[in-house]
This record gives C-alpha cells, sequence and structure tokens, in this order.
C-alpha cells in the first residue's frame, strides 16, 4: 500500500537533523493556498505516529504536517539534555514553518504539543487559522505531573510486542480502563520501535527526563497570557472524562477567557485522547469547516 506521507527533514539552529511526515493533501493545496496546513504536535514521549490516523484523514482536504521533536522517533538526538524544553522545540517548529514558507496553519497539539500551540500563539496569534488542545491548559494538575515523572526516562525493553502491550497496560490502564489487547499492542507500536540488539524500546531518548522535573520545564509558568493570545482564533479544546493532567476547573476558567471555544469530552479516556474517538473526530471536522 502507498504511503500518504514523504518523510522529510530540517536542520535546527544547533544542527539536529530533524524529522516529519509531509502529507501533501489535496494537489491543489500546496500550504500557501486557500486551506492552511495543518501542523501536528505530539507530547513528551511520543512521534509522529501518534498521528497517523488523523493525519491520513485530515489529509483528504488539508495538507498535514507532523514534526518529531528532537530526541523522539526519526529525529537526532541532542547532546545537550537541556534543550529537551518547550521553548526549544517551538523554536524548531518555528524553523520548519520558516523554511516551509508556512505563515498561517491550523495547530492540533496533543499534551506537550498544545503547550507549544499556546506559546507560538503568545509570538503572534494571527498566523493560527484554528488550534486544537488535547487535554492539555495553562494550568495542569500537578498529580497528572507526578504520574507522568514516575515512568518517563526509564530505559525499559521487551522480548516481544506482547511483552510491550502487556506493559504498556500496566502503566496507563487507568487512563485507558476499556482498551482490549489490541489496542494495548497499538499503542506499544505507536510508542515504541524494534532497536538494533532486536528488542523492544520507548522511541525517544530517555535523556529527556533530565530536565523535565525542572521548574518551567514540563510546564511554562503562567501560560494564562498565551491562551488568551488565542482568544479570537477559532478553538476547540479535547479533554479526557478521567484526564489527571486537566481538570474540569481549569476547563471552566479556559471557557469564560475564550467564549467561541468549542470543549469536548471523551468519555471513559484518561490523558490523552488519541484524537481517532468519534467525539474528538466530529468536533475537529466542525473545527476546520470554520477555516475552510
Amino acid at each position: 500500500m502507498e504511503s500518504l506521507y514523504q518523510d522529510r527533514y530540517w536542520t535546527s539552529s544547533d544542527g539536529l537533523t530533524l524529522h516529519y511526515r509531509d502529507y501533501a493533501g489535496p494537489a491543489a493545496d500546496d500550504g500557501n493556498g486557500a486551506r492552511p496546513p495543518i501542523v501536528c504536535m505530539h507530547g513528551l514521549t511520543r512521534n509522529a505516529r501518534d498521528f497517523e490516523g488523523l493525519a491520513e484523514h485530515l489529509a483528504a482536504t488539508h495538507r498535514v504536517i507532523v514534526p518529531e521533536m528532537r530526541g523522539r522517533g526519526m529525529s537526532d538526538h541532542a547532546p545537550d539534555s537541556a534543550s529537551y524544553s518547550p521553548p526549544t522545540y517551538v523554536a524548531d517548529v518555528e524553523k520548519l514553518l520558516g523554511e516551509e514558507g508556512i505563515e498561517r496553519f491550523i495547530a492540533i497539539g496533543t499534551s506537550m504539543g498544545g503547550l507549544m500551540t499556546m506559546m507560538m500563539a503568545s509570538k503572534d496569534a494571527s498566523r493560527i487559522a484554528a488550534a486544537l488542545l488535547n487535554d492539555i491548559g495553562p494550568e495542569i494538575d500537578p498529580s497528572g505531573l507526578e504520574r507522568i515523572g514516575g515512568y518517563v526516562g526509564q530505559q525499559r525493553s521487551y522480548p516481544t510486542w506482547m511483552h510491550a502491550a502487556r506493559s504498556m497496560q500496566s502503566v496507563h490502564s487507568v487512563a485507558f480502563p476499556d482498551y482490549d489487547l489490541d489496542q494495548w499492542l497499538a499503542m506499544a507500536k505507536r510508542t515504541m520501535v524494534v532497536s538494533q540488539n532486536g528488542r523492544i524500546s520507548y522511541d525517544y531518548d530517555m535523556a529527556i527526563a533530565e530536565p523535565f522535573s525542572e521548574p518551567g520545564n514540563a510546564a511554562p509558568p503562567d501560560l494564562w497570557p498565551a491562551f488568551e493570545a488565542l482568544s479570537g482564533v477559532p478553538m476547540v479544546l479535547v479533554r479526557g472524562e478521567l484526564s489527571d493532567l486537566l481538570s474540569e476547573e481549569t476547563v471552566s476558567k479556559m471557557a469564560a477567557k475564550h467564549s467561541a471555544m468549542t470543549s469536548v469530552t471523551v468519555p471513559r479516556v484518561g490523558h490523552a485522547p488519541t484524537l481517532d474517538e468519534p467525539e474528538a473526530r466530529a468536533a475537529i471536522d466542525a473545527l476546520l469547516g470554520q477555516v475552510g
């Protein structure tokens, strides 16, 4: 089966070779046409495969760019772990957009990718045609950060995909209580890769854990002004019903500051929805309908 995307690369300001998937979309949509391209930004330990189902859906009408942040997937690992921080990831993506000549785009950000979306809006929200924040907001529940800190950066590997899937289940079953074995296998294959020694391991540089616990790195302080910069931008907020990162109280505060924001709750799911759920997919399609 022919792939719907091309593997492409760009170079960061500090010389890293970074990878992105480029779904061309309709022939008339070159990234500068009537429909702005969509930029999908993944979470802390994830990669471009997280958006595979959604990107294939969106590519029917839009060009879709899915960058892999430094230290993830097919992107280079950074020699200095201190560069594993949201401001650096934003700078990397900004360089990609500049090289592609993309002046206006639709942002879809899951978790860390949502933080990046808000940070990009704080610089110039006028170029963001629409935005989707997936289970993230300007306030982050400390319990969720503590949970993530409990597993990120642990160098684990597995002899088979079945072992990998069972491990994913043991770590994330609270967030996905209804998942069956096929879904845990799919999650494992989105998150892990067969390493050179034949064992299955997580597809990110374990060094991303080093700066994660430092104040202001996992979640930049006072993101409310950055969120408020999106007040004139069509936006959807997706929250997992069982989320321990985005509270219902924060969702209410966000709605008060962004009257046109649509909020969608995905039932029986924690952090973070895959965006393949019917509720999320319908909200995304409706959002794109506002942009054209």
